[in-house]
């Protein structure tokens, strides 16, 4: 079974179709949303690492980059233990760690009137794409300041923009916590709905040669008329 959670970024044509797409469904997604169910990413991320050093700028201009917004965002980081590195001088790479999907990288890209929030959840379906995002459109409505989208490949992601003025240490709390909690709560629902074959395919092997089935424990309901382990 190939993992569906291979992290990856968009592409620069996907950043470029998906940014104006988007930016409109986050928009929305931001009105319609509200702060109270983005839950905290202090909490969920706290003690699993801290921040390394900043590696030299390169890809964007000095004058393009808001240098006292990444200096926020990192002093922000640091402050509450969130695992994180500084990948090109304004990129923030941010782990954040789940209980259904055990690690989800976020990256927060600090531009010169905005940071880009980005965060890939999984890849293109195998089956059942339109039952897939059907729910992804849907759960866009109750998202707070991110909403799903496709790459060109048809792999998923959450993005969303935040003005600089709205980067504070609470909005990143709230936000950071919104895609966490989005990414680990669709998680299954996504795998279940759009890789039930191949579950029940990975299912059925691991039973015949007696391997573990921890991570599939999950998707037992999808597998009542399979083969049990003994």
């Amino acid at each position: 079974m190939i993992d569906p959670t291979e992290s990856k970024r968009m592409g620069d044509d996907d950043e470029d179709d998906a940014g104006a797409s988007s930016e409109t469904a986050a928009g929305s997604a931001a009105g319609a949303g509200s702060a109270a169910g983005a839950g905290s990413a202090t909490g969920a991320a706290a003690g699993a690492g801290s921040s390394s050093g900043a590696a030299a700028g390169a890809g964007r201009r000095a004058d393009e980059i808001d240098a006292p917004t990444v200096e926020r965002i990192r002093a922000f980081l640091v402050d509450r233990d969130i695992e994180s590195t500084l990948a090109d001088g304004h990129t923030f790479v941010v782990q954040l760690p789940g209980e259904n999907r055990l690690k989800t990288a976020c990256h927060l890209t600090v531009a010169r009137e905005s940071v880009r929030i980005e965060a890939f959840v999984c890849r293109r379906p195998d089956e059942d794409f339109e039952k897939v995002y059907r729910y992804l459109l849907r759960r866009n409505r109750r998202l707070y300041q991110v909403a799903y989208t496709l790459d060109n490949n048809g792999d998923i992601y959450l993005v969303g923009r935040m003005p600089l003025i709205a980067v504070t240490d609470e909005e990143l709390d709230r936000v950071l916590g919104q895609v966490l909690e989005a990414a680990d709560h669709d998680f299954n629902i996504i795998i279940e709905t759009g890789f039930h074959t191949a579950i029940r395919r990975e299912w059925k092997w691991r039973v015949s040669r007696g391997e573990s089935l921890r991570n599939l424990e999950a998707f037992r309901h999808l597998t009542e008329d399979l083969p049990q382990p003994e």
